[in-house]
């Protein structure tokens, strides 16, 4: 298991998802909609935050508790492209292209929460 959260392959994943939402978000007119906008950017920084709170715990249950969070995060994203497309905010390229990070961003966080759960080990230290 990893010594550092910089080591589980998803968290440098979930980093540059947080650069990925707010390029989106400066370049189409999601920025207009400051509700939307707000609700982007803090569910792609919620993924990272989660991911770093649950590595810090101090056994795999807990850990995988934030995981949780953060794939909820990576779900609620994909929610919002639904969203700015049906609101002309962005295109469906814009949606093909985005969609696929966060879906794998969320499968990502499954495969990392079956192992933790399989391992269940009761102290991270």
């Amino acid at each position: 298991m990893a010594k550092k959260v910089e080591e589980l392959l998803v968290y440098p994943k979930a980093v540059r998802s947080v650069e990925t939402i707010s390029s989106l978000i400066n370049r189409t007119d999601i920025c207009k909609d400051f509700e939307l906008r707000d609700q982007f950017r803090e569910a792609a920084r919620s993924i990272v935050a989660n991911i770093r709170e649950g590595f810090s715990q101090q056994t795999d249950r807990q850990f995988v508790k934030f995981l949780y969070y953060a794939k909820g995060s990576a779900n609620e994203i994909r929610g919002h492209l639904d969203s700015a497309l049906a609101s002309k905010y962005i295109s469906k390229a814009d949606v093909d292209a985005n969609d696929p990070i966060f879906e794998e961003i969320s499968k990502m966080l499954s495969g990392l929460i079956k192992y933790l759960k399989e391992s269940d080990r009761k102290s991270r230290g």
